[in-house]
């Protein structure tokens, strides 16, 4: 075979997990794509099929070893080559290849930049020099993409399986995320969402201090970007100055994704957290009251080792008091090699989902009341896509992330286009979803 007859070959991915994972697949198609494959979406039409994997909790494990057989599968048609990237692989590498022997090629996390050689090789083919590319092939709407600035982590939550994947935190150089960003803008992005595991770490490692506000000044200066989103703020790190800076500057969102866990202080110890209660509660009074136009979100883990009835309503008292927008609950997953795996009075699964069905059902009624208070309001809004069985456009505001948070549903009136800004007045709202109308 030769180079001209392996690009012929076309290649399908499947893409699991968190936004992180996302952009690691789609710097792999870049590369892929730049090379000379045609990618292709659907997988009955491919030779070679990708399946980008997450491994974080236990349910993601489970979907991604679906996947991988359902790829598998494939091959009784066209399907030729089965390569598993991602996190699984750093979590169970002997364990998969033992079991999923029709799997062609298991691709560690380190060599992903080395993808077009791997498929090279395993149709006989070489590669003298590495193929550098710096094309990247969105798998979003191309008008936002994620940025990921930072790998891994180094704060050891007791629950957490990203250090043993992922490694200790490693920030990307502030010009190569500013390239990066560029490139991005140029291809038709206008939403920049900033990820990492923390992004409020940014720069420690590599400069010496934190150097988060240093990349969103570069970043704010490319004008085709209009909004920067950040996600994963970590409390102990959000100071008044950050605060005073995403206020003062007018791209970057005023949505603040801050993962809490807990509001009680003996689970936090035990999940190795460095933000306590007052901490926390004075963090979240700070911004309702100094900054009333901020919207957060946040997540909390119910049934963490030994959390008591008591410590459970502490939690729902902590809901209701705070009156965020946007929240998500997980039930804590017994990961393995994990230091809570370890604990003791580990609750049992049919308390922690009768305690997540409260708290899910609570959280639904705050949410309802805040948003049906915004009925009225004039908003700017980012058209997302067009449903063609509802007849509406689907968009979203600053304070709503694509994908976890509430979108706003126009109507049709051939004036809308999608990737593009409109202010809406917000009509309606209903079952998680708003109606609008363009001003």
């Amino acid at each position: 075979m030769t180079d001209k007859e392996l690009k012929e070959k076309q290649i399908s991915a499947i893409s699991l997990g968190c936004d992180k994972n996302r952009v690691d697949l789609e710097h792999m198609l870049g590369k892929l794509k730049d090379f000379g494959f045609n990618i292709v979406s659907d997988l009955d039409e491919a030779q070679i099929i990708i399946v980008n994997t997450c491994a974080f909790i236990l349910p993601a494990v489970k979907e991604a070893i679906e996947n991988i057989l359902l790829a598998v599968s494939k091959k009784q048609n066209k399907c030729e080559k089965v390569i598993v990237t991602g996190c699984i692989n750093e979590r169970y590498t002997t364990e998969l290849k033992n079991s999923l022997k029709e799997v062609d090629c298991f691709v560690k996390l380190k060599d992903n930049d080395d993808i077009v050689k791997i498929i090279m090789n395993l149709y006989g083919l070489d590669i003298k020099d590495k193929f550098r590319s710096n094309l990247r092939l969105l798998t979003t709407h191309k008008h936002y993409a994620y940025l990921k600035i930072a790998d891994g982590c180094n704060n050891g939550c007791a629950y957490c399986t990203i250090p043993r994947i992922r490694g200790r935190y490693r920030s990307v150089d502030i010009d190569e995320l500013y390239k990066e960003a560029k490139q991005l803008a140029k291809q038709g992005v206008k939403e920049l969402i900033l990820v990492a595991q923390d992004i409020t770490r940014y720069g420690e490692d590599i400069y010496n201090k934190n150097s988060l506000i240093d990349l969103l000044e570069k970043l704010s200066k490319i004008k085709e970007i209009e909004w920067i989103r950040l996600h994963y703020l970590y409390p102990e790190k959000i100071t008044d100055q950050f605060l005073d800076y995403i206020n003062n500057n007018q791209k970057i969102c005023k949505y603040l994704d801050i993962p809490l866990q807990h509001i009680d202080d003996k689970i936090l110890f035990d999940m190795n957290r460095k933000c306590d209660e007052k901490t926390t509660r004075v963090l979240i009074d700070k911004i309702k009251n100094s900054y009333p136009n901020f919207t957060i979100r946040s997540t909390f883990i119910v049934g963490f080792p030994g959390e008591t009835k008591k410590q459970f309503n502490k939690l729902l008292d902590f809901i209701m008091q705070s009156n965020l927008q946007n929240v998500g609950f997980f039930p804590f997953y017994k990961e393995e090699k994990t230091k809570a795996f370890y604990m003791k009075k580990q609750v049992p699964n049919f308390i922690k989902k009768r305690r997540l069905n409260k708290i899910q059902k609570l959280q639904q009624q705050i949410a309802d009341n805040l948003n049906k208070k915004r009925i009225n309001q004039v908003v700017k809004v980012l058209i997302d896509e067009f449903d063609t069985n509802s007849g509406f456009y689907i968009g979203r505001d600053e304070f709503n992330s694509p994908g976890v948070d509430f979108c706003i549903e126009i109507l049709d009136n051939n004036n809308v286009e999608c990737g593009q800004f409109y202010n809406v007045k917000l009509t309606d709202y209903s079952n998680g979803i708003f109606k609008g109308e363009i001003i």
